[in-house]
């Protein structure tokens, strides 16, 4: 058995690297400021141009994340059933513009096939 001292060591020891570990992580880790301090004004203007997107995707996401928990099924699942209806509809929405410019089209090749009949 060890002797209480070599014990005390141990103990002493385990806990500076306990504590002290992550306190030097927090005193070593700069904060965002000062990270944004350090860009080139270049990307200090970009990112403060796309700051509010950024925020605004993050929110989308979060609510998604959200609705996704409400169901009973695991998030991942919610979320390909969720990608998949977002592609059916982008998919539809496509079709239905082309089919709206295709009318367009013929509606154009009628009026001037109209309009060449009277010259």
């Amino acid at each position: 058995m060890p002797s209480p001292r070599t014990t005390f060591k141990m103990l002493a020891a385990g806990a500076f690297m306990c504590i002290g570990g992550p306190a030097l992580v927090w005193y070593v880790s700069p904060t965002e400021e000062e990270l944004f301090k350090k860009y080139n004004p270049d990307l200090q203007k970009r990112s403060l141009e796309n700051r509010k997107e950024r925020q605004e995707d993050f929110d989308k996401f979060v609510t998604n994340l959200k609705e996704y928990s409400k169901s009973d099924k695991p998030i991942w699942a919610v979320a390909k059933e969720a990608e998949e209806r977002n592609r059916r509809e982008a998919a539809a929405k496509m079709r239905e513009e082309q089919q709206a410019l295709a009318a367009d089209i013929e509606r154009r090749r009628q009026e001037i096939r109209s309009s060449a009949g009277g010259l």
